[in-house]
């Protein structure tokens, strides 16, 4: 007979083990992990519009008849969604006005979710945690509002000292 408990791990190296893995983990920077998340953001939205841009008349037809958003005419809708799902893809893939972009199509997720597919919202909560991230911590280093921001910074320190 073989011993099976002589073959498993001890708990204290497997304990060590799952917090050397932890560790490591957390220890992956958020510059790393924002990229990913503005290009899966940045795609949903950017194959949206460009759906909508493939057959603007099946877009005004879909907007009249299927979506139906409150308070604004079909025609204006149809244009305010193009517009916001064909930019601000591009401004997160460049990192540039991240939280502006993040936060108007966290806003467009809303009104998707609330007045057009409701029943939609696990998709929906995926891309507003997405969202949320890069609202709250923005596009990381890796982007053109670091590259900018730390120049401000720079400019503004350097400009504060006496000549």
């Amino acid at each position: 007979m073989t011993n099976i408990s002589a073959s498993a791990p001890a708990p204290s190296s497997l304990t060590a083990g799952l917090l050397r893995l932890r560790s490591l983990l957390e220890s992956v920077p958020y510059s790393a992990l924002a990229i990913p998340l503005r290009l899966a953001v940045a795609t949903v939205f950017w194959n949206s519009g460009m759906t909508k841009l493939a057959s603007w008349d099946t877009t005004l037809q879909l907007f009249a008849d299927e979506y139906r958003v409150p308070l604004l005419p079909p025609e204006l809708a149809a244009y305010m969604a193009s517009s916001i799902e064909l930019t601000t893809p591009v401004l997160l893939v460049l990192g540039l006005l991240t939280r502006p972009a993040a936060f108007v199509l966290l806003g467009m997720t809303t009104v998707i979710e609330i007045f057009v597919y409701p029943q939609a919202w696990p998709t929906h909560i995926q891309w507003a945690a997405m969202l949320l991230i890069l609202l709250c911590r923005g596009p990381g280093r890796f982007s053109l509002d670091h590259l900018i921001w730390n120049r401000t910074a720079r400019h503004a320190s350097g400009a504060s000292k006496p000549a």
